[in-house]
């Protein structure tokens, strides 16, 4: 615990640090470096912060991980409007063609939709001049508005005594928490290693890396890693459709037989993760009364059918803001209800997470690159294609994660109730020694 908050602390420095820097970057590499720095500290939060509530809270992590991918959400929906009075509307580099320019800019967007790229010669934007644009204020702001993050996380560190230069002990940071105790019944009956487990943890790297360690595949079933493969194929399919839907329904809607207006074109990314907030915030109650497994069902079906009611109503703008609000919702809850789910199945050990958040990363990259490609050369007909066969493949990955689920052996009940750490398995279930 004490590894993991301290990894938290200097990722979200960091993250306060890059964004007061961006706007001083004048070179393209240099850029690219800073932004590099912020993706690395964005995923040790991501996952760090997943495997700490998986591991907490356990069965009853489902909660707290839809709670947390609701501030995600919120976070998304939220930077937006605090950078958006700080966009200019016309050209950000005054020279003698800027009017020019600034008037043709409705035409310079239509003309950047990937098929289209020849138009953009029609065209003249200054490159030298006076810079006008004041955007550098909103990553100040936002640098500051993620500044207590670490100093909150800094101060829990100190008042629990997790603090490098503080030999002391201390007890758990949530040793009085009733949830944690009621969830993981073996930790009743030894207090005192659990209290011992966060300075254990600070001396060595074995419980932060024990997933890590090849010696912990030993005697491991092929269902073992069939979950959490499937499972983070689901989520390379379900993040990687966030990404591609958000990256470029604007350019959809933008094109035709569609030719909707740019203005309103542009309130379509926004309505997207609008209502992904909305489905994370539903969750949150629904999660204490539905299984996770039932959750991501429901989810990756109604994904699927909004792709096929998106291609069959393709020429309607106002189905496209339907199907956009009901993608948002559907999409919403696949990522922490999965994490529950394959945590589940695996007797909440912390591997699965990594490896899911990983592949949700992944998907989210290459899904983008991948539609963008097509996009150039099909056609933007091509999105809504893409969308449904990624909907189809998250569907098939499922299945197999739940036939796997069904395959996999579960643990023996004598020894959830003898071992905390549910550490000595018999041989025949096939499960590898913590």
């Amino acid at each position: 615990l004490a590894q993991s908050l301290l990894a938290l602390f200097a990722s979200s420095l960091a993250i306060s640090l890059v964004f007061a820097i961006i706007p001083l970057c004048h070179d393209v590499v240099l850029l690219a470096v800073v932004m590099a720095v912020a993706g690395l500290a964005m995923g040790c939060i991501d996952t760090i912060s997943n495997m700490q509530l998986v591991k907490i809270y356990q069965k009853d992590s489902a909660i707290f991980l839809q709670a947390l991918h609701f501030f995600v959400g919120f976070g998304a929906l939220l930077s937006p409007l605090i950078a958006d009075p700080f966009l200019s509307d016309t050209n950000c580099i005054l020279a003698n063609g800027t009017a020019n320019a600034s008037s043709n800019l409705p035409h310079i967007r239509k003309s950047l939709v990937p098929h289209h790229p020849g138009n953009l010669s029609h065209y003249d934007l200054p490159m030298k001049g006076m810079v006008v644009t004041r955007v550098s204020y909103a990553f100040w702001i936002m640098a500051l508005i993620n500044l207590p993050v670490p100093i909150a996380v800094f101060f829990l560190l100190y008042k629990e005594r997790m603090v490098p230069c503080f030999n002391s002990s201390s007890h758990p940071l949530l040793s009085a928490d009733e949830l944690a105790l009621e969830t993981r019944p073996g930790d009743k009956d030894e207090p005192s290693a659990a209290a011992q487990r966060p300075h254990t943890a600070a001396a060595g790297h074995e419980d932060l890396f024990s997933c890590c360690q090849s010696k912990n595949f030993q005697g491991a079933s092929f269902t073992y890693f069939a979950v959490h493969i499937t499972g983070a194929l689901v989520l390379f399919m379900t993040d990687g459709i966030v990404g591609e839907y958000s990256g470029f329904v604007y350019s959809y809607a933008v094109e035709e037989p569609l030719a909707v207006v740019h203005k309103v074109a542009g309130y379509l990314p926004s309505l997207f993760w609008g209502f992904i907030t909305l489905g994370r915030l539903i969750s949150i109650p629904v999660s204490y009364r539905m299984k996770p497994a039932t959750m991501v069902f429901i989810n990756v079906v109604g994904v699927l059918i909004t792709f096929l009611l998106l291609l069959i109503f393709s020429s309607s703008v106002v189905f496209l803001f339907v199907g956009t609000a009901s993608l948002g919702l559907f999409l919403s809850s696949t990522f922490p209800s999965m994490l529950a789910y394959t945590e589940d199945i695996l007797q909440y050990k912390g591997c699965a997470t990594t490896v899911l958040v990983t592949g949700a990363g992944i998907g989210e990259m290459v899904l983008q690159l991948l539609v963008g490609s097509i996009i150039h050369d099909r056609g933007s007909y091509s999105f809504l294609v893409c969308g449904m066969i990624f909907g189809c493949l998250a569907f098939t990955f499922y299945a197999l994660l739940v036939f796997f689920h069904r395959m996999y052996p579960k643990p023996s009940p004598e020894l959830d109730e003898a071992s905390p750490d549910k550490a000595a398995v018999p041989e025949d279930t096939g499960q590898y020694q913590r």
